[in-house]
């Protein structure tokens, strides 16, 4: 038997919001074990001089727990 757990990851882009999702998996793989999935929670941008700066995501990041 399997038993998960989720953590919320939030991770930026100055790209895109799939480069920021891309970046926040990456990182969460290098700390997290087995990491199964993960569900976007919120899109965000950050606004300066009338353009978008910064993309940012919430994310809830889905891993199995070692036995």
């Amino acid at each position: 038997m399997a038993i998960a757990k989720v953590t919320e990851i939030i991770s930026s882009s100055k790209k895109s919001f799939e480069d920021a999702v891309q970046s926040g998996i990456k990182r969460s793989c290098k700390t997290l074990d087995q990491v199964q999935g993960a569900w976007i929670k919120e899109q965000t941008v950050k606004v300066a001089g009338g353009k978008i700066s910064e993309y940012r995501v919430a994310m809830l990041v889905t891993f199995v727990l070692k036995t």
